[in-house]
């Protein structure tokens, strides 16, 4: 059972898989801090008169636990897009080509020789060897 569980880990896919989730964590973060940073006080300049709270409006006003933020949603949809987008582009993209270019590999790559065709093989080249240690056999000798 703990064999089966170390082959499971030590496959490619599982170490791969690991490191994406690392990767795309701190991508992110750093897309994270990229939005809250430039992209949502610009949202939040659009927004209200008090640009304080940014893009969004009081369900009852004076009460700030009702404050709605349409500049907070807007800025967590720009940075899906963005993590979206770079996965695919910088992950899914060349992965699907690598996969393509394997599947063509294998396609047009020459077939393996059968059992049966290596067993002739060895067949024949024991016969040579055989025949021509015969012939040195009887090859006289001064």
């Amino acid at each position: 059972m703990l064999k089966g569980f170390k082959d499971f880990l030590m496959r490619g896919n599982v170490v791969e898989l690991a490191v994406a989730v690392v990767i795309g964590t701190a991508f992110t973060a750093i897309v994270t801090a990229f939005t809250t940073g430039l992209i949502k006080p610009l949202i939040n300049a659009i927004g209200g008169s008090d640009a304080a709270q940014g893009l969004g409006f009081y369900i009852f006003s004076g009460n700030q636990g009702t404050f709605m933020d349409l500049g907070g949603v807007i800025n967590a949809a720009i940075n899906f897009l963005i993590v979206a987008a770079v996965v695919y582009f910088l992950f899914v993209l060349p992965l699907q080509k690598v996969q393509e270019r394997r599947k063509r590999g294998k396609e047009t790559g020459p077939a393996e020789p059968t059992d049966v065709e290596l067993l002739k093989e060895i067949r024949d080249l024991l016969r040579q060897q055989q025949q021509s240690a015969d012939t040195r056999d009887r090859t006289p000798r001064p």
